[in-house]
């Protein structure tokens, strides 16, 4: 089975064209998604997650303050590297053993740090980014989440920069514009990933 790695900056449409390639129906592993259930309630992720950083990152009902969390690990290096180190481990076993179980011409397996993970770069045979201008990820990020220029440089500064993700790419994706001009690009990839994989078959990676 091929597998697609789609990627990209914070803000620039991941999940837009993630929700394209299940329309068509594309298995689509989602590393955002497997995120947040290794941190459900009752499981060791999110016990792992509090000894590490405290009660003061849960909500009232015992779920992960996501906004809190991500204010700790943004504004410190060592911080964010710890949370890594708890997180990542688990997200990579969840996601091998989702990818075994998949049987199809081809999956899609978006990570938002794909480039910043090498076990999980090693999983894919293409790499898809999403790409859009540093000055766009900014204003999405302010009028999507309400942030501050300072805030989204921080995050921005965390991930990949925007040339080291395209110097990684082997298909590549401009969504400065509008979801039509999106779905159009996205489109013609789909179709060369299905002839790629009717082609011939892939090497497991």
């Amino acid at each position: 089975m091929l597998v697609v790695g789609l990627t990209g900056g914070i803000a620039a449409g991941k999940s837009t064209a993630t929700a394209f390639f299940r329309e068509r129906g594309v298995p689509v592993i989602d590393a955002d998604e497997v995120a947040r259930e290794v941190v459900a309630p009752g499981t060791p992720g999110l016990a792992a997650v509090v000894d590490a950083f405290g009660p003061g990152v849960l909500h009232a009902d015992g779920t992960l303050d996501r906004r809190r969390l991500r204010e700790i690990v943004f504004a410190d290096p060592v911080q964010r590297r710890r949370l890594e180190g708890i997180l990542h481990p688990l997200i990579e076993d969840q996601i091998r053993a989702r990818l075994q179980r998949l049987r199809a011409p081809y999956c899609i397996l978006a990570v938002p740090l794909l480039v910043e993970s090498p076990a999980l770069r090693a999983l894919v045979h293409r790499v898809l980014v999403i790409d859009v201008p540093v000055e766009v990820q900014i204003a999405r990020l302010m009028q999507r989440d309400r942030m501050t220029a300072e805030q989204c440089q921080a995050m921005l500064a965390a991930q990949a920069s925007r040339a080291q993700r395209l110097e990684g790419a082997d298909d590549v994706v401009d969504n400065a514009t509008d979801i039509a001009t999106l779905r159009r690009q996205l489109e013609q990839l789909h179709a060369h990933y299905l002839e790629l994989a009717r082609r011939a078959p892939t090497p497991a990676p």
